[in-house]
Parts: structure tokens; sequence; C-alpha cells
């Protein structure tokens, strides 16, 4: 095709990965982003001598991020870098349970062995099934529209049907069926479990397909970038920048204008801009009931269930906790008992708790004998609860399981505080309800009830970011600006 002159509402991640493809083809990409700063969630926060990574704390898939500078023709190496991480997880459970989740697959085999006394070869057999999966299915159901009938008719498409036989019980089943099926120790089960959170789904409801999730973290790898997650974001700005991309911040769009059934343009501050096609990084719920408020609505895609949603206590602590690592996990008690609770709109009294800290691999991210801990839980999306009553709550539970597991008094230890829920993620970011992921993958339909990245009711309007396909995540999210762009070249 031509090129075109280009808007992309939102510079989030999908957003900043789609401007980066479409201008390194020729075209003229403006984005135009409500905050001040890109990145979306992707973003950071100073509170005093300590600096956090405010949202997404997990890499994984550096390769989707060495494709767009590849595509643009720049040299990676001056933008970015990262390190792989030895070891991806530290796992604890509260009756003194310790599990290191190696890198090395045959390592981890060997941690769960002594740990947990389970035959190592069944993390290799789990292991090795999530690459399956991922092999049959990855390519075709991440990577194409699954709304195109040029996806379906491929060969690799074909391949796939032909071995669906061989995966019935991943479609049919639960993440946690199929996990019970092959894991014998219920602390393991729990930890493959978690897996659905990734998502912001329920692993008792969800189809054991995400189970290929694993893959990506354990098989390819977990890596940190230098300096930091926030470096994610920097890179790829600077990179659209240098590629021509035009960035608007503090701009707030009121209207997708249409023609004719086709978009033609946006309206801003009472003045319309043309542009020969639009793109939308927002959160499909406020894109159509904001931006396309006079236009046919998809009741069913919008009426879908939410995505969790996460609560967020950013502590500068005053001490070093060296049985602690990058990424850290405190499990629940009872983890189906916490997912109800999730699907009742609260928070279970005994949550699973991600501890986050930085400082491990960036020194400066907080004073010397200190630590920057990013501690989560995930909670739901946002519908009128009384969150005031529920965070003060969840703050204390949290707090006095963390005392328990690390046989410590953390409230002696927190110097500065800062909090994210449900409400200001939505404020922040536009994501309807709070929820981190647009909507759950909790049905094994869930995946073509997701928004497609375009329309067919609309011409030359296009949709990318976690609310729509392929879902929510750094990974998936620049798969979206793949997908789109892909669509774009072809029309």
């Amino acid at each position: 095709m031509e090129n075109s002159k280009i808007c992309i509402i939102g510079a989030g991640i999908g957003g900043l990965s789609t401007a980066i493809r479409l201008a390194a083809t020729g075209h003229q990409v403006t984005v135009y982003e409500a905050n001040s700063y890109p990145g979306g969630k992707l973003t950071e926060l100073q509170l005093g001598d300590f600096r956090f990574d405010a949202g997404p704390s997990l890499f994984t898939m550096p390769s989707y991020i060495e494709d767009l500078f590849s595509i643009a023709e720049k040299d990676i190496k001056d933008y970015f870098q990262y390190d792989q991480l030895d070891i991806i997880c530290h796992y604890f459970w509260e009756d003194d349970t310790r599990l290191k989740a190696y890198a090395n697959a045959e390592d981890f085999a060997e941690e769960v062995e002594k740990q947990l006394g389970v035959p190592a070869k069944e993390i290799t057999d789990t292991l090795a099934a999530s690459a399956k999966k991922y092999h049959l299915t990855g390519t075709t159901f991440l990577e194409k529209s699954l709304h195109k009938s040029s996806t379906w008719l491929s060969s690799e498409v074909a391949r796939s049907i032909t071995q669906i036989p061989m995966l019935t019980g991943a479609v049919f089943q639960s993440m946690h069926k199929d996990n019970q099926r092959r894991l014998s120790h219920p602390k393991l089960v729990q930890l493959f479990d978690r897996f659905a959170t990734y998502n912001g789904s329920n692993p008792y409801k969800a189809p054991g397909m995400l189970n290929i999730i694993p893959h990506f973290e354990h098989n390819i790898g977990a890596f940190f970038p230098k300096g930091g997650m926030h470096q994610i974001t920097l890179a790829l700005y600077q990179l659209a920048v240098d590629l021509g991309v035009k960035f608007h911040f503090n701009q707030t769009i009121d209207k997708i204008q249409i023609k004719d059934k086709t978009a033609v343009g946006i309206q801003i501050n009472n003045e319309y801009r043309a542009y020969d096609k639009v793109v939308s990084n927002m959160d499909v719920f406020p894109t159509y009931k904001k931006l396309l408020a006079d236009q046919s609505q998809p009741h069913k895609t919008l009426a879908q269930p939410r995505s969790t949603s996460a609560l967020i206590f950013y502590w500068g602590i005053k001490k070093e906790f060296k049985e602690l690592g990058l990424h850290n996990i405190l499990f629940s008690k009872n983890y189906q008992r916490e997912f109800t609770a999730l699907d009742a709109g609260t928070i279970d009294e005994d949550p699973t708790i991600y501890i986050n800290i930085s400082k491990k691999y960036v020194p400066a991210d907080a004073p010397e004998g200190c630590e920057n801990w990013f501690t989560m839980i995930n909670v739901p999306a946002n519908n009128g609860q009384d969150w005031e009553t529920m965070i003060a709550k969840a703050r204390t539970d949290m707090i006095e399981k963390i005392d328990r597991t690390l046989d410590i008094n953390l409230k002696e230890l927190i110097v500065c505080e800062s909090i994210l829920d449900p409400r200001s993620i939505e404020s922040k970011t536009a994501s309807y309800q709070g929820a981190l992921y647009g909507t759950n993958s909790n049905n094994i339909f869930a995946a073509f009830l997701r928004h497609p990245n375009f329309t067919k009711k609309i011409k030359d309007l296009y949709f990318c970011g976690g609310s729509v396909h392929p879902g929510g995540g750094i990974p998936l999210c620049l798969l979206s600006g793949k997908i789109v762009s892909e669509l774009i070249q072809a029309s």
C-alpha cells in the first residue's frame, strides 16, 4: 500500500510497537498520549531515594523487542541491553518450604526433587508439554489475527488442527485439572496454576491451553533490562522518535471521526485532524464508549467479564534480605479460596503476595542497606467496592503474612509508601475498571471473544494493546503491534 498518514491513540507498549513498525516501512505516524509520558503501565515511580518500576516487572521474549530494532535497521545495543536471569523466581510457603525456580530446567527439576521429594522428570515432562502446546498453536493464535480467513487457510493452522486430539486434555480441562494430571505434589500444582494470573484469569476455570505460558518463562527464559523495566519504554520511545514518529503528550482525544463507515481522523479540542488510518491503543471499552459513542457498539464483546486487577504497595524498606531475589512469591494456604474471593469481587484474607525488588540488579534503585519492594496481590476489577476498607485490611493481612513467612516485623522497616489500586490504574491508563488485561480467559472461547485488531464495520480503524487480540502483558502487546502493522500493510 502507499505510505499513509496514521494516527495512533495511546503510547503504551502496543502503540509504540505499532508506531515503530509502521514508521520503519515509511508511513507518517503521529501518536497522541493523554499522559505526560510514554509506556502506559510500563512506567516508573520515584519515592525519595527509592525508584520503582511501577508496572509490569517480568521480561520474557526479548526477541519481540529485538525484531523492532531489526525492522528499523538500528543496533539494539545503542538503545537497550538486558541480562538473562539464573533464578527466575523464589517461592515461599508458610510451612517454611522454599523453592528456587532456576532458569536451567535440569537445575529447576533437581531443586524440586530436593525440596519437595518429587521426581525431577515431572518438571522436565511438564515443561516439555508446555513447549509442545506452544509450538503446535502459539504462532497461529498469538502472532496472527484470529479474525481473518487467511489465517485459517494457512498450512500452519491445518497442522495445528490435526494435533487437536493430542491436546484434548488441555483444551477441555481447566489449567488446574491439567496440572493435577501431570504433577503429583499440591505445591507444584499451585506453582504452575499461578501462570493463569499472567493474563488475569482463574486457573480453576481457564482452559489448560494456557499452560503454554510456562514455556515463555522456563524454556525460553526470563530476563531483566539493564537499568530496570522502564528501560523498555525509554528504548522503544527513542527508537520511534529516531524513525520520525511524532508524539503529542497531555493530549486527550475527544472522538474518532467516521465518515461513510470509514475512519478519517480524530477530533481533539474541537479541532478535526485528518488521517488515512486510525489505530487505538486505548482500552477497547472506552474506545467505543467515548471515542466511538455514536457508532454501533460490539455489545457482546464489551460485556465479557474483566480480568483481575492489582493492588500494589511500593515500599521503601530499610533492610536487605539475602533470601529474596528479583522475583518472589509468597503463596496462600488455600489457592482455590483466593480465586473464589476474586470472582466474588473481594480479596481473600490470605492472598498470594508477589514482591519484586529491582535493587537486586539495579543498586541505585534504593539507598545502601535498603531495598525497594514492589509488593502486589491480585484483586478484582473495580465494580464500586469499598476500596478504602478493602485496601486497609489487605495491607494488614499482607504485612502479617510477610512477617510470618520471613520472620520479621515489616512495619518497623517501611520508610515510605505509595499505593496503586484498580481505581488509580483506570484513571492513569484508561483500563476499564482497572482490569490489567482487558477481559479474562476463563473459558475455552475467550481468545475468540476478545476484540479483533480491526472491525469489519469501520474501514481503516485498528486496535492494539492488552485489551484486544492476542492479550495483555508485554510480549502480547508487542505482538498486537505486529498484527496491526501487517493488517495495514495488506490493506
